[in-house]
């Protein structure tokens, strides 16, 4: 049973608070019932429909115009009923510990999906058109055309559709199985860590590991051992279960790998996700061993304890920032972008758009939902006031503002593919970066440089690791639930295969997987994060060669949402990702920051 909260690190009144009030004002606000009827009254229109798209197969322009209306009636029930999501969700997230408010959640969840579910003739009517009559209708009809990206995607699941019937099933049992997640979410944000006289939240432990003591970082992560390893049971059904349950779907789709339908989602090919996977796992003694050895060596130490990681290099305490310097700090980062980057991030803050105060029953992570094409995204995190806290800020509104930049096509068009999704986020770190480094003293910069390859390591090389272990535990979910010890021990020997000799995995670390979301909320998301940080090695690179024409290129590839596919995206930057040493260049450039702290050590 976890122990009070007593006690946490100090506390960051600065933060804000967001205020949810432009989407509703409370769960009792009318306008909730007011827009789930409406959201009913549009699918009902659009039901009208069901039949006429396949019935008009045969003449063009009416195919087209019937295209047009309906899939915009399909996005105007997504943006009532994306908004509604959002509210109770974003609510929910700032009070895991609060029964009402996942109460709420969860019901508003069934509603959503009752008024959502029986458009799911939509597609499948779409999908069982040819390919010749389509096409006829898209060059009949401009404003059909303007819907060619969606369909594209649309289109690619065909051959994975199942009847209607099913199709409905799985849809209507969407809320019964996200209670799977609701649990790993409520158990997390419930967690208490005993560090010595302190209990902390899942937050504070893990940010506790940055601290400069080391007897500090080993009391934060022994406590999280215990907590971690008194829920790992829970967490390994938790696990198990949306494992056994995508597994099932995806058997009777056709997909032939547990990660197929990611990257059907994320239009790549799996074969191209391998050979990056690869890429990074074969660079791993050339980045992360080699690393850590001279980090252990840095600060004195044979081998490294897996607490001292992301230990500050330098003994005197690290810079802390106040909520303002932070936002000056990312703001100026974003001025250096040039264009309209910082009037868009500035939004945020001028308008109550970011919650940052870290408080009891918030739950761990950062996040920057998106909310629908018609509303505004809001920006979540756990604001400690370190370096990495400035970094997590800049990574956010990252997204945010590529949100933004993208809703001018539409929440269909829109909505980016993973691929891309994480490209605005890790440039907007790397700048702030860049300028953190450029403004601190040659006393610092030892330090800034460490923390920038971590960051770099943790987001390619730990999330490739993080993805061959989901890759391997869901390969041996096929044949039978996988126990916790199995899990612990999968786990050890990616995250040992990828740190190196130099880190010495210590007892109770084989917990440390039960506190991944994604593998719980979305499976087979982390690639992304590696995927996206070597594409924007390339596009850093694109920049510094031509800074002044980077720019407009760079604006028009977020403002594009997912109208074009990855490769279509970097192509007018002269960048192949098809191309094998498309990946290697990017680990190549993270090989130089390396060499350039064994300079300094």
């Amino acid at each position: 049973m976890n122990a009070p909260f007593k006690t946490s690190t100090p506390a960051t009144p600065d933060a804000p608070s967001w205020d949810l009030s432009d989407l509703y004002s409370a769960r009792d606000d009318v306008r909730v019932a007011g827009d789930l009827a409406a959201a009913q009254a549009v699918v009902d229109d659009l039901n009208g429909l069901e039949g006429g798209l396949a019935a008009a197969a045969g003449d063009a322009a009416a195919l087209g115009g019937l295209l047009d209306t309906a899939i915009g009636l399909y996005e105007r029930a997504s943006d009532l009923l994306g908004a509604l999501g959002a509210y109770a969700f974003l609510a929910a997230s700032t009070a895991r510990d609060d029964a009402a408010a996942q109460g709420f959640e969860a019901d508003l969840r069934e509603k959503i999906t009752a008024i959502a579910t029986p458009t799911v003739w939509l597609t499948l009517e779409i999908n069982s058109i040819d390919d010749a009559a389509l096409e006829a209708a898209l060059a009949a009809d401009p404003k059909a055309a303007r819907w060619r990206p969606w369909l594209r995607r649309v289109r690619a699941m065909k051959p994975h559709e199942l009847s209607p019937e099913l199709e409905r099933f799985i849809a209507e049992r969407a809320p019964i199985a996200a209670q799977w997640p609701r649990l790993f979410d409520e158990t997390l944000a419930a967690l208490r860590v005993e560090a010595g006289k302190e209990t902390l939240t899942l937050s504070e432990a893990l940010n506790r590991l940055s601290d400069p003591k080391a007897a500090r970082r080993k009391s934060a992560a022994e406590g999280l051992n215990i907590a971690l390893g008194a829920e790992a049971r829970t967490m390994a059904l938790v696990m198990n279960t949306v494992a056994a349950d995508k597994a099932m779907e995806e058997r009777w789709r056709g997909f032939k790998r547990p990660a197929d339908s990611r990257h059907l989602g994320n239009e790549v090919d799996g074969d191209a996700v391998d050979a990056m996977a690869e890429a990074v796992a074969e660079a791993y003694p050339r980045l992360s061993h080699r690393y850590y050895a001279l980090k252990a060596k840095a600060l004195g130490k044979d081998r490294l304890d897996q607490w001292d990681r992301n230990a500050p290099i330098e003994t005197t305490a690290p810079r802390a920032y106040d909520w303002d310097q932070g936002k000056a700090v990312v703001l100026d980062s974003f001025a250096d972008l040039g264009g309209d980057f910082a009037d868009r991030a500035r939004l945020f803050f001028d308008r109550p758009w970011i919650d940052g105060r870290a408080r009891p029953g918030k739950q761990s992570g950062a996040y920057s939902h998106p909310v629908t094409a018609d509303r505004h995204p809001y920006v979540f995190l756990n604001w400690m006031g370190e370096r990495r806290d400035v970094l997590t800020l800049a990574h956010e509104l990252g997204h945010g503002v590529h949100q933004t930049l993208a809703a001018e096509q539409g929440t269909l068009l829109g909505d980016t593919p993973l691929t891309l999704a994480e490209t605005a986020s890790i440039f907007a770190e790397g700048l702030t970066f860049d300028r953190l480094l450029a403004t601190s003293s040659k006393a610092e910069q030892r330090g800034l440089l460490a923390g920038r390859i971590e960051d770099g390591l943790n987001t390619v090389v730990r999330q490739i690791a993080f993805h061959r272990f989901e890759t391997r535990f869901h390969d041996e979910r096929r044949s039978g639930e996988v126990s916790v010890e199995r899990i612990g021990q999968i786990w050890l020997e990616e995250m040992g295969s990828s740190l190196g000799p130099a880190v010495t995995l210590n007892p109770g670390y084989e917990h440390w997987w039960s506190y991944v979301s994604h593998f719980v909320h979305t499976p087979f998301y982390v690639y992304a994060y590696a995927f996206g940080d070597l594409l924007v090695s390339a596009l850093m690179e694109a920049r510094r060669a031509d800074p002044e024409g980077f720019t407009p290129l760079y604006r028009e590839l977020l403002a594009a949402g997912g109208t074009r596919t990855y490769v279509e995206a970097l192509k007018p930057f002269g960048l192949n990702p098809r191309d094998p040493a498309f990946w290697a260049a990017g680990c190549k450039r993270l090989e130089r920051l390396v060499d350039q702290f064994e300079a300094r050590v």
